[in-house]
C-alpha cells in the first residue's frame, strides 16, 4: 500500500476520497439505499461478505451488479434453486478432446459474486459456496483451486419465510460480516425509481477502483490502530449476547437463546476500524463500533420463543446493549 502512498494518514484519506465517489456513482443509479450500500463498501473494504435481506423488488440484485460496475471487478449472479448442485457453482472436471481431464471453472470464479436468494437451495450446495467463502477456494475432484482476489459474496434472503426455502443455519450464518436489512423506499424515493426505470435513460457509470486498490485498501484496514478501550468495548458488545453468561444482560438472558461468538468481536472491530476510514477518522471510537454493531449482531443472535411471542426483535435486544 505504501508505495501507493506517503503514509498510512494519506492512505486512509485516499479511501475515505474513493468512498465519496463510490457513494456518488452509485447514486446514479441506486436511488436511496444510503446506509446499505455504505454497509456493503465497509464489507467489501473489510475483505468480508455480506448478506442483503428483503422482499423481492427492492432492487437488491441491481444493487450488486452496479457496485460491480463501478469497481471494475468481474462480477457473476447465481440463482441459487432447489436442484442446483455444488458442482454447477464450483465447476467440474470435463474430459477434453485429447481424453484429458481439465478443470471448468465455473461461476464461482469471480470478484463479485451475487448468490441470489440463497436459502432456496438445499444444505449441500450452500456448503460449496460457504466452504469458498470462508477458505477463499474450492475443491473440486480433490483438487484445490484457489479463487480471483478480491472475492466478495453477496448473498440475497428473502425474509418471507417461502414454501420450499433451507434457512441457513447459524454457523453458516457467522461467515457473513454483515446482514444488511433492505426496505422499502419512502413515496419520493419510489416516484424517483419509477420515473428512472420507466424512461429510455441510462446513467453511464464511470470506474471508481480497481481490484488492486481495494486490496490495498483491505490490508490498509488491519493496520488502523485502535485504542484499548475501544477494542474492550467491541469485545463487551459481543459478550453481553451471550445468555447465562457473566456480562449478560436482563434483556439478553430474558429474550435471547443464543449469543454471538467470537467472530462478532473480530468483525466489530474490522467494520469499525473500517466505518472510521471511510469518514476520514483514523482511529476508531465507540460510535464506529455502534454504527456497525447492529449489522454485524442481528444473524448472530437467536430469540426465544419470549422474545417472538411479545415481538422484541433482535434491534431491540442489540440497542439495549448500548
Amino acid at each position: 500500500m505504501s508505495s501507493m502512498y506517503q503514509s498510512d494518514v494519506e492512505a486512509v484519506d485516499a479511501m475515505s476520497q474513493s468512498f465519496k465517489e463510490l457513494q456518488s456513482e452509485i447514486g446514479k443509479v441506486i436511488v436511496g439505499q444510503q446506509d446499505v450500500v455504505k454497509t456493503v463498501i465497509i464489507s467489501l473494504f473489510s475483505n468480508g461478505h455480506s448478506l442483503l435481506v428483503g422482499v423481492p423488488g427492492l432492487a437488491k440484485t441491481l444493487l450488486v451488479s452496479t457496485i460491480a460496475e463501478v469497481l471494475d471487478l468481474d462480477f457473476k449472479r447465481i440463482q441459487f434453486t432447489p436442484d442446483l448442485m455444488p458442482s454447477d457453482i464450483t465447476g467440474s472436471e470435463i474430459l477434453d478432446e485429447n481424453r484429458q481431464f481439465k478443470f471448468n471453472k465455473g461461476p464461482l470464479f469471480t470478484n463479485i459474486l451475487l448468490a441470489d436468494e440463497i436459502n432456496r437451495t438445499p444444505p449441500k450446495t450452500q456448503a460449496a459456496l460457504l466452504e469458498a467463502m470462508q477458505e477463499r477456494s474450492a475443491t473440486v475432484a480433490g483438487a484445490n483451486h484457489k479463487l480471483p482476489r478480491p472475492f466478495f459474496v453477496l448473498a440475497t434472503q428473502n425474509p418471507i419465510e417461502q414454501e420450499g426455502t433451507y434457512p441457513l443455519p447459524e454457523a453458516q450464518l457467522d461467515r457473513f460480516m454483515f446482514n444488511i436489512p433492505l426496505d422499502y423506499p419512502s413515496y419520493e424515493e419510489e416516484v424517483r425509481v419509477v420515473k428512472n426505470t420507466t424512461s429510455s435513460e441510462h446513467a453511464a457509470l464511470k470506474n471508481v477502483l480497481t481490484g488492486d486498490q481495494i486490496l490495498g485498501f483491505q490490508s490498509l484496514v488491519r493496520k488502523i490502530p485502535i485504542a484499548d478501550n475501544v477494542l474492550e468495548y467491541a469485545v463487551s458488545l459481543a459478550s453481553k449476547t451471550r445468555p447465562g453468561t457473566s456480562l449478560a444482560t436482563k434483556e439478553v438472558n430474558n429474550y435471547i437463546s443464543w449469543g454471538a461468538g467470537p467472530r462478532a468481536s473480530q468483525y466489530l472491530v474490522l467494520g469499525a476500524k473500517c466505518h472510521a476510514a471511510i469518514h476520514g477518522k483514523y482511529s476508531p471510537d465507540k460510535e464506529d463500533v455502534q454504527a456497525i454493531a447492529n449489522y454485524v449482531l442481528r444473524h448472530r443472535i437467536v430469540r426465544n420463543y419470549k422474545a417472538e411471542a411479545e415481538g422484541i426483535s433482535e434491534e431491540k435486544v442489540i440497542q439495549s446493549l448500548f
